[in-house]
């Protein structure tokens, strides 16, 4: 009698904690970076969010105890942005029952105001457990984890964002980095010691990170991520770079637990899609169905959302679809192996036609900087302006050679790699100690001197630090800020050399 009131009475307790078996539906996405209108690719469009509303609709109308969850950079790619600062992705996401997002890096590349808008406005918590907002009262909603609720389940939701965002974007002086893990898990246990034991975490920290993270965590279930547009279990489609991953992959934590991690690419062009199945204890216990949703033609628009859209659209479609000039070739933004890609190339060009009349002999873009590709065709400014949609001026500094070499070091060594103008290049072998990854760097057409002196373009984020560019920013020579933003140089070669088709050979040469 006695065994069985003990069991009654450890079953109603369990129950009242709300551990019961339970099935989850998993939606998610990433990096949207403003790409409200489908992308197109090899003559196809890809993503759109009157597609994924119609995704979402359909799953909660089909599928159980659905969950929705963004793992940042909803911000910085497209006109939209430029206009409207993330609050037109904002209604869409607010529309559609998003339920909690981790700030990504470039939600700060308006600094906090734009951010602190987005959140004051958000149906949803915005999370980051590893963000110290003590200093940023307007960021002070912003929390490190939240409890939601699906199915009569509850389920803490922890967010964390890339350390490297104060080299990388603009949060300011307000905006402090805590310790990564430490963060991480004080949030974890303090949510696990509530008796929430279905722990999800939402990062914008990149996918081998997510990883490495993992190996030192306790208690978490399941990773959503972002940040590194990686393609997991993604199909096999004209234009599209080849999956990197399984969809999850599976990384064992610090108790050898299996712990899922997914991210969908980028710009809505797939939706994550998982089925979860968690048990009594709230341990998450299998998964399927696990295959992100291709956002294609096949997918009918949603209605409210197309009309949300349209209304969006229509102060900026004007512009966005106005013709700059043509792509005789297809520009990608990366080449194999290397983020020097034709677009990348364009870029610099641009720059070094810009600033040549002051100085310059060489410019360098950061692969960071270039966000998209061009295909063969008309050119529009929309399309200009999602591909360079950061606003910067160009920076000329006068270097000597040795501290271009330095800077050349730090791009290998950090992933903030240069891009080089027409007549530039260096070869590039990360087989090699720091400090002897670089070498064959030439400038303007001749060999690098390292004691001579030369004026080079840059972006003002890179010139200043950005991409932990710490040589760029300590130069000592001249340094000029022409004032000129990086989209009307771009504009202004497209326009003067259309039918654009680089043909010159390959700037950044990878050995070893």
């Amino acid at each position: 009698m006695r065994k069985w009131l003990v069991g009654s009475f450890l079953l109603i307790t369990s129950l009242a904690l709300g551990d019961r078996p339970i099935t989850v539906t998993l939606l998610h996405s990433n990096d949207l970076h403003a790409h409200v209108e489908p992308t197109k690719i090899k003559g196809k469009t890809y993503g759109g969010y009157a597609r994924q509303a119609a995704i979402i609709k359909k799953i909660r109308q089909t599928e159980p105890n659905v969950m929705l969850l963004s793992a940042g950079d909803t911000f910085q790619g497209t006109l939209f942005f430029n206009t409207y600062e993330g609050l037109a992705d904002l209604a869409f996401m607010n529309a559609v029952g998003y339920q909690a997002m981790a700030i990504g890096n470039h939600e700060f590349d308006r600094g906090p105001k734009a951010l602190s808008n987005f959140v004051a406005l958000a149906n949803f918590p915005i999370l980051s457990a590893n963000l110290d907002f003590t200093t940023e009262p307007s960021l002070s909603s912003v929390h490190e984890s939240t409890v939601i609720t699906v199915g009569g389940e509850k389920f803490g939701i922890v967010g964390a964002t890339t350390p490297a965002v104060t080299n990388i974007s603009s949060p300011g002086p307000t905006v402090k980095l805590k310790n990564l893990h430490d963060s991480v898990q004080t949030a974890v246990d303090q949510l696990y010691s509530q008796g929430i034991h279905k722990i999800f975490l939402l990062t914008h920290i990149g996918y081998s990170e997510d990883q490495e993270l993992v190996k030192t965590l306790h208690h978490v279930a399941f990773v959503v991520g972002g940040h590194s547009h990686t393609l997991l279990g993604t199909p096999d489609l004209a234009g599209w770079p080849k999956s990197q991953g399984l969809y999850p992959t599976i990384t064992k934590d610090a108790d050898g637990r299996n712990v899922p991690i997914v991210q969908c690419w980028e710009w809505g062009k797939v939706f994550g899609h998982i089925t979860l199945d968690f048990d009594a204890d709230g341990h998450l216990k299998s998964w399927r169905n696990a295959k992100p949703i291709v956002v294609d033609e096949t997918i009918n628009d949603d209605p409210v959302v197309e009309s949300m859209v349209e209304a969006f659209k229509r102060p900026i479609s004007a512009l966005a679809d106005q013709a700059v000039g043509e792509a005789a070739v297809g520009l990608p933004k990366e080449a194999q192996g290397s983020g020097d890609g034709l677009m990348s190339d364009v870029i610099a060009d641009g720059m070094l036609e810009a600033t040549a009349k002051s100085g310059a002999v060489a410019a360098f873009v950061n692969s960071g900087g270039v966000r998209g590709s061009l295909e063969p065709g008309k050119v529009t400014y929309g399309e200009l302006i999602s591909i360079e949609p950061f606003g910067n001026t160009l920076v000329s500094l006068d270097l000597t050679g040795s501290e271009i070499k330095g800077a050349l070091e730090e791009g290998v060594g950090t992933g903030g790699s240069l891009i080089p103008s027409v007549g530039t290049s260096y070869s590039v072998d990360p087989n090699q100690p720091a400090g002897s990854r670089v070498s064959e760097i030439v400038i303007a057409g001749s060999p690098l001197d390292l004691q001579k002196t030369y004026r080079i373009t840059f972006l003002n984020f890179t010139a200043n630090g950005g991409d932990a560019h710490a040589v760029l920013k300590a130069a000592k020579g001249k340094r000029i800020d022409t004032g000129l933003i990086d989209i009307d140089a771009l504009i202004d070669y497209v326009k003067a050399h259309s039918p654009i088709s680089p043909a010159s050979p390959k700037r950044v040469k990878i050995r070893g």
